[in-house]
């Protein structure tokens, strides 16, 4: 009895072992950061003037921010780019995964997987100053517009209309590789029986996408559909690259403004609010999706 103690003991100090490290990252870049956070939400720190040297202001930032502008198109921006970046890229990903997995061979789909997926390992820095060039006057997209007829085409990033959707284009390029991916994983473990059978009741290609194998791919999509809304609400590099939140604040996102107010402003418990509110944005999202998705 003592000895199975013993290593009962011995097996639960081992498992510890294993998991003190990614807890004590947890502890250390996660847990205190956050609350950290909070509290210099509550201040009027300027952290060039050093740790301590804040004033407790209570809730004024979170009051402030609602009559910020700034803030407001923040948010309206970063809204817009999730409603849109984030079904158009899904649906797309959904609809090239089912192709490849029905009409490609093994190895040609390999390869086109591969290949779309490129763009998810590159820098985000190459991969916006590449298509800052493809906006340019004299970049394709332009030259395209010309030849269709378009005597006095738009100046994608300089225009106040077109920047954001030029910037949004080039998101939803990018993560398109790995949504494929993922998508093409989960196809290849529906069940083949429930195919074989609706082939066999005489069901058509369109049906048994719509009817069969979107339903069955819910969990990969209620997946997809959170790592997109976060990864959209947190987007920075290519708005930093693409246009630096310009013109105007017409491509000033959440994070943007996080960055700017901090780093610019040096007003750290204003962007700390910031960070506050997005957190709760991203939190209420999440739980609203996991009830929803858990409820059916």
């Amino acid at each position: 009895m003592q000895s199975r103690k013993k290593k009962e003991l011995r097996q639960n100090l081992t498992a510890f072992g294993f998991l003190a490290p990614s807890f004590l990252g947890l502890v250390l870049f996660s847990a205190i950061p956050l609350v950290f956070s909070l509290f210099v939400s509550l201040t009027d720190w300027n952290y060039i003037q050093g740790i301590g040297n804040w004033n407790f202001i209570g809730l004024r930032n979170f009051i402030d921010l609602w009559s910020d502008e700034w803030f407001l198109a923040s948010l309206r921006n970063t809204i817009i780019y999730t409603v849109v970046t984030v079904p158009i890229g899904l649906f797309l990903a959904l609809v090239l995964a089912y192709l490849i997995d029905r009409f490609c061979t093994e190895k040609l789909g390999g390869i086109l997987r591969i290949s779309m997926y490129m763009p998810q390992i590159c820098n985000i820095v190459a991969s916006a100053a590449i298509w800052v060039m493809l906006y340019s006057s004299y970049g394709p997209f332009t030259q395209l517009m010309k030849a269709l007829g378009w005597d006095d085409p738009p100046k994608f990033l300089a225009d106040y209309q077109w920047a954001l959707p030029a910037v949004m284009l080039m998101s939803i390029w990018q993560s398109l590789g790995y949504r494929i991916f993922i998508y093409s994983a989960s196809l290849t473990g529906l069940p083949k029986d429930v195919f074989e059978a609706a082939e066999l009741d005489g069901v058509n290609g369109r049906q048994r996408f719509f009817y069969i194998t979107m339903p069955l791919l819910k969990p990969t999509t209620f997946f997809l559909t959170i790592t997109g809304i976060i990864s959209s609400f947190k987007v920075f590099g290519s708005i930093n690259v693409m246009t630096q939140g310009g013109p105007g604040s017409s491509t000033y996102t959440l994070v943007y403004y996080i960055y700017k107010s901090a780093f610019t402003y040096y007003e750290m418990g204003y962007a700390s609010a910031i960070a506050v509110i997005l957190f709760l944005i991203l939190l209420g999202i999440t739980l609203v999706q996991w009830k929803h998705n858990n409820s059916n």
